[in-house]
């Protein structure tokens, strides 16, 4: 990865995959404990995003080794994530669906955690998910569009087309996340 600017805020470093970045968040801290900048729409600007927050959603993971996703939503609700994890550590993983993309069905995985204060910046047209590495797991994601169940396409973790690299055995998973179909000969991506 390559750092490619570094406001007050974040470090920005880039990813193999276009328009896909990484977030070092920066923490100033004093006997008092410390503060951090989750969100900054005129960083994330620069990034591609221009919209307002349109939800934010928590999740919690009990059990180490559990898969979420791998999940996006189709225009015109195609959605930029921003993924951070508030406690214990996860493999994030993002898919590069884009229709006109040079890293089509590519993926990239990076590790968040409470200790590494880093931050997944995903572009419309990824799907994403993660499997914990832990136990207690809480991820909090900032949205640019709001959830439509009618827009929502999913892809099969396990999928040999896509060859995501899982660290672990999946010891948790929906019935909804394990049951995706796999991607057929025919797919050709998303237009976003």
């Amino acid at each position: 990865m390559m750092k490619l600017s570094a406001s007050g805020r974040f470090e920005i470093l880039s990813t193999p995959l276009d328009s896909l970045y990484l977030l070092q968040r920066k923490v100033l801290g004093d006997q008092r404990g410390y503060f951090q900048r989750m969100f900054c729409a005129t960083d994330l600007a620069e990034l591609g995003w221009h919209e307002p927050i349109a939800q934010v959603n928590h999740t919690y993971t009990s059990v180490k080794g559990s898969i979420r996703g791998m999940h996006l939503q189709l225009p015109p609700s195609a959605e930029m994530k921003l993924i951070t994890c508030m406690k214990g550590e996860v493999w994030d993983v993002a898919v590069d669906l884009r229709a006109d993309s040079a890293t089509f069905l590519q993926w990239h995985a990076v590790l968040l955690s409470q200790a590494n204060q880093r931050s997944f910046l995903i572009p419309a047209g990824f799907a994403h998910g993660f499997q914990t590495l832990s136990d207690e797991v809480e991820m909090l994601y900032c949205h640019s569009k709001p959830y439509v169940p009618a827009d929502e396409m999913g892809l099969n973790p396990f999928d040999a087309r896509l060859a995501i690299e899982w660290p672990l055995g999946a010891t948790e998973m929906s019935d909804k996340d394990r049951n995706w179909p796999m991607l057929s000969k025919e797919f050709q991506g998303v237009i976003v």
